[in-house]
């Protein structure tokens, strides 16, 4: 897939804006707080209706406005023409469009344009909560497997019921209790042996890519541990039923599954630096588009790198810039403060780039960069 040009209005600091961009890598220059990751947070809500950082689409909305609108015209890997738009006034629902026919629900879009976006919060995925590894999960293989968005939602709306019923000053209704946990233990089964042939699939892309960053120094690798690993899910949520009802909410579940981070057999979260936990994350990452771009069939993944290189040490960052510019990668945006590391990238290949400059939201082509 790639992003011919996107036209921006009204979407957090950037007022307007409208590009035409390169096929292969784009390079967008700018201090912190210019609107370089709103740019890039832009790109992402064509791809997922939503954006990557906010999940209130009227607060993406610059202040001072009453809406915001986003276009990318795309061509697809077969060279069909594809127009996106999403546009949104105050106190009314976002409307999202393929061709000028607006979609009946979004979940129909999403897996339509494939995408990775790395950035600087994406430590939160070993530091924070086990729902971030959960949501990393569901970003991925939603995007392959409309079965599983649906499994999803199935589960997550019998796990509503099942916590209203737990929550009930008087006694629930057995019958109806048994009811959501069978639908919550069916779509659970499907959950899982999906996110579990996932990771499986995952472990050995991203300790490749893991090691060729690091050279080799350290090993790296991905736990899933999930309540189905325990026996057949019905018999796991009901056998603490009454727990449950005395805490109101369901202690069991794929709900409660996470995806342990390990650096040489331990906890990420408590043995990596910054440098090591910055490089995990990445490497999952490209982990990631290069899952996608082998299961998604239709079209290649955007690759979105948000200032990837701070706190990264210099052998590192020259092992990343030979990853990203080699044959596997398609469309590139990439962004930092300064012109160092991506002078590095543009030097080594002759492939076509463009490069913008990025100052309060306003975004220009440097024209006399630019070469084929």
């Amino acid at each position: 897939m790639f992003l011919k040009n996107i036209s921006i209005l009204h979407f957090k600091n950037i007022q307007s804006a409208n590009l035409a961009l390169s096929k292969n890598l784009n390079c967008f220059i700018g201090h912190n707080g210019a609107g370089k990751t709103n740019l890039l947070d832009a790109i992402y809500y064509l791809s997922f209706c939503r954006s990557f950082y906010n999940s209130i689409d009227s607060q993406v909305i610059s202040h001072d406005q009453e809406f915001f609108m986003i276009e990318g015209e795309y061509e697809t890997d077969n060279g069909e023409p594809e127009v996106i738009y999403c546009g949104m006034k105050r106190g009314t629902k976002k409307h999202f469009k393929r061709n000028k026919k607006e979609y009946k629900k979004l979940s129909q879009h999403i897996g339509f344009i494939p995408l990775v976006f790395v950035s600087p919060a994406d430590t939160y995925l070993i530091e924070g909560g086990s729902e971030e590894r959960r949501r990393l999960m569901d970003m991925v293989i939603s995007q392959y497997d409309i079965g599983y968005m649906e499994a999803l939602s199935n589960y997550n709306k019998a796990l509503l019921q099942r916590n209203a019923l737990l929550k009930m000053e008087d006694e629930p209704d057995v019958a109806l209790m048994e009811i959501w946990e069978n639908e919550m233990a069916t779509n659970g089964e499907i959950i899982y042996q999906k996110r579990d042939a996932f990771v499986h699939e995952l472990i050995p892309i991203f300790q490749s890519i893991y090691q060729q960053i690091s050279e080799q120094k350290e090993q790296v690798s991905l736990r899933y541990v999930s309540h189905c690993q325990r026996g057949p899910l019905l018999e796991v949520i009901q056998k603490d039923r009454f727990k449950d009802r005395a805490i109101g909410y369901s202690l069991h579940g794929t709900h409660r599954d996470d995806l342990e981070m390990l650096l040489d057999g331990y906890q990420m979260k408590r043995e990596g630096s910054q440098g090591q936990m910055k490089t995990f994350v990445l490497a999952l990452k490209l982990a990631q588009f290069d899952f996608l771009k082998r299961t998604t069939s239709r079209n290649t993944p955007l690759l979105l790198l948000d200032d990837i290189f701070d706190k990264l040490d210099a052998r590192r960052v020259e092992q990343i810039v030979h990853l990203v510019s080699g044959d596997n990668y398609g469309q590139i945006f990439i962004t930092d403060t300064n012109r160092d590391h991506l002078d590095k990238i543009l030097h080594r290949n002759a492939f076509d780039y463009k490069l913008f400059s990025v100052a309060n939201g306003n975004i220009e082509e440097r024209k006399e960069e630019n070469r084929v």
